[in-house]
């Protein structure tokens, strides 16, 4: 059942996105930032980590997950050190898939050559 909640979560997420590709005039660049923002948003407030519970690698996975993970991270880190933790926070709870997407995008660039479109 944990499989179906993901799925069902996770494509929820990349049907609205591709919804939004479609229907709207809106960049999928603008579109993966929206997500993220609304992350950040509904973890704030406390609906996020709820769905993550509810549906775990299908609402964590995404994008607006990571939004959530960087809110999470804030609320600690300014518990913990104040003022400053609202810069620091986001930045220590995301590092690790910060770094895994920035190696990921230089194995990429090793392994691909990229052209121009035609």
């Amino acid at each position: 059942m944990d499989y179906v909640k993901a799925f069902l979560v996770g494509g929820a997420l990349c049907l609205i996105g591709q919804i939004l590709i479609d229907k709207t005039k809106l960049t999928p660049a603008r579109i993966l930032v929206s997500y993220v923002v609304a992350g950040v948003l509904l973890g704030a407030v406390g609906l996020y980590p709820k769905l993550i519970e509810f549906a775990g690698a299908g609402a964590s996975v995404p994008l607006t997950g990571f939004g959530s993970l960087l809110a999470k991270g804030v609320k600690e880190a300014v518990t913990k050190d104040g003022f400053l933790g609202i810069f620091t926070g986001g930045l220590k709870a995301a590092a690790g898939g910060i770094a895994a997407a920035i190696i990921a995008g230089l194995v990429a660039s090793f392994l691909f050559k990229a052209r121009d479109k035609s």
